[in-house]
């Protein structure tokens, strides 16, 4: 099973983003979306599922809550804005994916994969480049992909 990954849009979804996530199941949005025009776009490649960002004012609960814990394929994710926001969770979860910084991130920690696509909307802080991810669920285990857009 193959899962989009995106964050930071910031009210625009680059050209390359449909290729990116061609074949994915299901796109995961971060958080800092930018508004419902990004959301529409991304459905058009398949279900969404987002959490708010710092940015995404008045994209409150229930469609965009702050944090989501989801299980797909038997992989545990917690889904969230600022990584912060999932320092000591109890039990862990397999996959932490975040937004926030801008800069990607792919990397496992005591278990757990920490998972930032980086920015699709905007380079800042020190992203230079817009990117997504995709995420790898098979037989219990998942891995993550970072792929340039735009």
């Amino acid at each position: 099973m193959r899962i989009g990954v995106i964050a930071d849009t910031h009210g625009r979804v680059p050209a390359g983003v449909g290729d990116a996530f061609a074949g994915v199941v299901m796109i995961l949005h971060a958080g800092d979306i930018g508004g419902e025009g990004v959301i529409a776009e991304l459905a058009t490649l398949a279900r969404v599922v987002a959490v708010r960002g710092n940015t995404d004012v008045g994209f409150g609960p229930p469609l965009y809550p702050d944090t989501r814990r989801l299980t797909l394929a038997g992989v545990e994710i917690f889904l969230c804005h600022e990584p912060s926001r999932a320092d000591a969770l109890t039990p862990p979860p397999d996959v932490v994916i975040h937004g926030h910084t801008h800069k990607a991130r792919n990397e496992r920690i005591n278990g757990v994969l920490w998972f930032n696509p980086g920015t699709a909307g905007k380079p800042q802080f020190d992203a230079r480049t817009l990117s997504v991810g995709v995420l790898t669920v098979e037989d219990g285990q998942v891995t993550g992909d970072i792929i340039p857009v735009g």
